[in-house]
C-alpha cells in the first residue's frame, strides 16, 4: 500500500481491511482473483473534458458508464480519457491503480461516485496500487470523501 494513503487513512480514523492478490488491470481480471473479496467491486475512470478539468469517476465494476449522459450531467461537449501522465500529475497514479484513494493527491481532479458504490453497504478500492484492494465500509466511504480538499459528489450513473 501507498505508505502516504496508509497514513492519511491512519490520520483519518478511517478503517478499511486490506487483501493481498495478484496484480489486476482490468475488471475482467479482478474478477477471476479476487471473489473471496467482500463487497461492491469497483472501476475508476481517469476522464478529461475539453477545458482540461479532470475527473474520476467510480462506479461498480459491472456497471457501463453512459459517456453521453455524463457529459450532459458535467455540461461538457467532450470527455476523453487522460493520459498517463495527466494521471501521475494530478493523481499520483498510474494507469491499472486508478482508484479514488489517488484523491489524496488531487490538484484539479472532481470525483464524482456512483450512488451504487455510495449505499453499499462495503466497497473495495486499489490502494493506488494494483496488488491488493482495501475494502472499506459505507461510513467509511463517507468519511473518506469528507476529509477531501477536492470536489466530490455522488451521481446517478445510468
Amino acid at each position: 500500500m501507498d505508505q502516504n494513503l496508509k497514513s492519511y487513512l491512519d490520520e483519518q480514523g478511517i478503517k478499511y481491511e486490506t487483501y493481498e492478490h495478484p496484480a489486476v488491470f482490468t475488471v475482467s481480471e479482478s474478477d477471476k482473483v479476487t471473489k473471496h473479496i467482500p463487497g461492491n467491486r469497483s472501476k475508476n475512470l481517469f476522464l478529461k473534458d475539453e477545458k482540461g478539468r479532470f475527473y474520476l469517476v467510480s462506479l461498480p465494476g459491472e456497471k457501463r458508464l453512459d459517456m453521453k449522459y455524463l457529459k450532459r450531467r458535467l455540461g461538457v461537449k467532450e470527455l476523453y480519457f487522460g493520459s498517463s501522465e495527466d494521471l501521475k500529475r494530478e493523481l499520483n497514479l498510474t494507469p491499472g491503480s486508478v482508484s479514488i484513494f489517488g484523491m489524496i493527491y488531487a490538484r484539479n481532479t472532481s470525483l464524482l461516485i456512483d450512488r451504487e458504490i455510495w449505499e453499499a453497504e462495503f466497497s473495495g478500492f486499489h490502494p493506488n496500487i494494483n496488488t491488493s484492494t482495501l475494502v472499506i465500509s459505507r461510513e467509511s466511504l463517507r468519511k473518506f470523501c469528507m476529509s477531501l480538499s477536492s470536489k466530490w459528489e455522488v451521481v446517478d450513473l445510468a
